[in-house]
């Protein structure tokens, strides 16, 4: 990105004012340490002595949209928003952060003094809030702060402002399946959502399975799009024998199980892992159980039913939403991560699963198999005979198992959210040097 660098000379002894050199601006796309030798040619037209360079790089005004950063509910576009902001504000302290949150904020998501926190209402959780919130507190908001840029993460932006934007959006998944949505919210995402994608400046989204998706779907230009991996909390990482041994202890009364995590709405294919399970239970000598670790966001009737059905329903452990010191043990002591949604824009708690060292059955639709590489069993998630044929192959086959490890050891460089953060920025800065918002 070209960076405004303001600078002014001044001698000792002061033979004359540094006069006409002071305030003069240049862009560069190097570090200020390097403009001095840009500056070398001007400094010897002036008089003899000792010189002095000031030099002020041109502050930035990023304004983000924060309202899912919410203390103790952070989910998949919240962890995103969390992990990269944090490390963008604090290797970016010469700029200024305005932080818009739709609702009382908690002080641990002010990561640096270079950030101004803003609250407006109302607080955007129904599609007619999401239309106020976006369409008239954000423009308003905006107009005061006069950002170089409207960063926001999570699919969300405002037709009505006329500053540059990149927009975030991690996957189209009401566009595949409208029917696992009550029909306000699918009806303003599917009219909202593709003008958003026209009206940004630029997009970003967490694979190039999304990418090539929000192309076909929108007919937005490849060129406009930057593809920007999700990563994995630094707490998921191989956890001792003993410490596995106190987990199955706690949640499962010792015994070996699958682990399933995301929030329990249709997409996640929880109808067919249940039909897998009983199936895997009946094909096997095994007692191993099934964790189910998320919110019920929406529980339909053919979930409810499926479960309420399943012969072995009495191993399905639910344990609601966990924090990270009870998440990061449940996912590195399961026997496997069972994974198989069948619509995902990335993906998340399959690389969590690799840096946990724990073996990954995933779908090999949508963006699953650009995640996983050959570093999981890949199932159709539309077919439990397959689902359960995986499970049980982990569960009696440890060569496998340690193969499946070791290829997620490599799998799991390609994504951190140090290089989320440094792509992102990168995104920021395509945005701000495209000459006008398209």
């Amino acid at each position: 990105m070209n960076v405004e660098y303001y600078f002014s000379v001044s001698q000792n002894p002061p033979v004359r004012p540094a006069g006409s050199w002071q305030n003069k601006k240049i862009k560069s796309t190097v570090i200020p340490t390097s403009i001095k030798f840009k500056l070398s040619g001007i400094l010897r037209y002036l008089p003899t002595g000792d010189y002095f360079l000031s030099i002020k790089p041109n502050t930035l005004k990023i304004a983000v949209n924060t309202r899912l950063l919410l203390k103790n509910k952070l989910e998949g576009i919240g962890w995103f928003t969390f992990e990269a902001l944090k490390r963008i504000v604090q290797s970016h302290p010469e700029h200024s952060f305005y932080f818009l949150f739709d609702r009382a904020f908690d002080e641990s998501f002010i990561f640096g003094k270079n950030v101004t926190p803003i609250v407006i209402g109302p607080q955007a959780r129904h599609p007619i809030l999401h239309y106020i919130w976006f369409e008239f507190s954000i423009p308003k908001s905006l107009k005061k702060i006069q950002p170089d840029i409207f960063v926001s993460p999570d699919a969300y932006l405002s037709l009505k402002t006329n500053f540059k934007t990149l927009l975030v959006i991690h996957d189209l998944n009401f566009e595949h399946y409208p029917e696992n949505m009550p029909a306000l919210v699918r009806k303003y995402y599917k009219y909202f959502t593709p003008r958003f994608a026209k009206k940004a400046t630029r997009i970003a989204t967490v694979s190039d399975f999304s990418k090539q998706d929000i192309v076909k779907q929108y007919g937005i230009k490849p060129n406009k799009i930057d593809v920007v991996y999700n990563g994995a909390n630094e707490k998921f990482k191989p956890i001792s024998e003993s410490e596995k041994t106190a987990t199955k202890n706690r949640f499962t009364k010792g015994e070996d199980y699958f682990v399933f995590i995301g929030a329990l709405n249709p997409r996640k294919n929880l109808v067919n892992l249940f039909r897998a399970f009983d199936i895997y239970r009946n094909a096997s000598s095994t007692k191993a159980k099934l964790v189910v670790v998320g919110e019920k966001m929406w529980w339909t009737g053919e979930i409810k039913t499926t479960f309420e059905n399943m012969q072995f329903k009495e191993d399905v452990v639910f344990t609601g939403r966990l924090e990270m010191e009870d998440l990061y043990r449940v996912i590195g002591s399961a026997l496997a991560m069972t994974y198989v949604s069948y619509f995902e824009g990335f993906g998340i708690p399959i690389v969590e699963a690799f840096f946990a060292e724990t073996p990954v059955i995933t779908s090999n639709v949508t963006s699953m198999p650009e995640i996983a590489g050959d570093a999981a069993l890949l199932v159709d998630p539309f077919d439990p005979e397959d689902i359960a044929k995986a499970m049980k192959k982990l569960t009696f086959d440890e060569e496998l198992r340690n193969t499946l490890i070791e290829k997620g050891g490599k799998q799991r460089q390609l994504f951190s959210w140090e290089n989320t953060a440094k792509n992102l920025w990168k995104s920021i800065e395509k945005t701000l040097n495209q000459k006008t918002a398209k």
